[in-house]
């Protein structure tokens, strides 16, 4: 891949970081719910997509951000917490973690 287009990866890899972390700390919008368990669905998601948009920028580093990632998401859960209206909760940080399992097979292909 041409670097031109990697440093394009990269530069939008951290726009949708700081967008997503300032979106969350946002009061959180009424949507209809499809199942109780809607939200951790939606983590999940996002942690995949986020996943897999670093793998593109940075190949050669799934574990690495993976761990990113997680601190990532253990980070936003620890602002939201600091806010009145919204709060932090372990089990959206479990879910993000579950999205990142995209990313096993890549790990292990490294390998």
């Amino acid at each position: 891949m041409p670097s031109s287009v990697r440093k394009t990866l990269r530069l939008l890899f951290v726009l949708v970081l700081l967008a997503v972390f300032w979106m969350a700390l946002l009061p959180a919008p009424e949507v209809a719910k499809l199942v109780s368990w809607q939200d951790k669905i939606e983590h999940a998601v996002l942690f995949a997509v986020l996943a897999l948009l670093a793998l593109a920028a940075w190949p050669e580093r799934p574990v690495t951000i993976a761990v990113g990632l997680l601190l990532y998401g253990a980070a936003m859960e620890f602002a939201q917490s600091m806010t009145a209206h919204r709060f932090g909760d372990p089990w959206d940080w479990v879910a993000d973690a579950v999205g990142l399992l995209v990313l096993v097979p890549f790990a292990l292909r490294r390998r």
